[in-house]
């Protein structure tokens, strides 16, 4: 009987190291993303808004029936809404814009720093803008001045042809809110309702 030989590993694929720099990288960014979706998440669509203010149900919820993006966000400010609204009815690019990072949403302008009364003639139906040229955006849907206002952005309906409304986006419901408080100062409720599933 012949001896018996050693395996010939010759052929045999090496053994895979990891480095050890890529391992603590993905490891960081696994953690980074359970603490994002476990604490700032919740966190971020709940800004300023109690537990009960973000159950509560705000005019036009049943806009968007089975959201699949649900955002309530609150704040109070020192204004009546009679104060307040204007403010709001004003917003939009080439408008008196969106009172947040210019350079992102309003195309570098400067937001205005103070009421416009050319923009204050809101009415449903109107569109406040988002692209560069103002023309495209969300649509008002609803005001119910000074108790709440709904923009949002509906499908177009198949053989209405091209609007303002984008074909592509799906049900948004924002409504602003304003309910009083102790004294002249006011909760500002805003919700943000979409759905990316499809009808029919």
């Amino acid at each position: 009987m012949w001896p018996l030989r050693p395996p010939d590993d010759r052929h045999q694929a090496p053994p895979m190291n990891v480095p050890v720099w890529l391992a603590v990288a993905v490891a960081a960014m696994l953690t980074a993303v359970i603490v994002y979706l476990r604490v700032f998440r919740p966190w971020q669509l709940t800004w300023g808004a109690t537990p009960e203010e973000a159950e509560r149900p705000l005019p036009s919820d049943e806009v968007v029936s089975d959201p699949t993006f649900d955002a309530t966000r609150a704040i109070t400010i020192a204004a009546t809404p009679e104060q307040i609204w204007p403010w709001l009815l004003q917003v939009g690019v080439t408008r008196a814009g969106w009172y947040s990072y210019d350079i992102l949403d309003n195309m570098g302008r400067p937001s205005a720093r103070e009421i416009v009364p050319d923009l204050q003639s809101l009415a449903v139906g109107d569109v406040m803008g988002m692209s560069p040229d103002g023309a495209k955006g969300v649509e008002v849907l609803d005001l119910d001045l000074p108790r709440s206002m709904m923009w949002g952005t509906l499908p177009i309906p198949p053989g209405c042809g091209s609007s303002s409304r984008n074909p592509m986006a799906p049900p948004v419901s924002s409504p602003g809110f304003a309910s009083a408080t102790a004294g002249s100062r006011r909760r500002l409720h805003s919700r943000c309702w979409s759905s990316s599933r499809t009808s029919g």
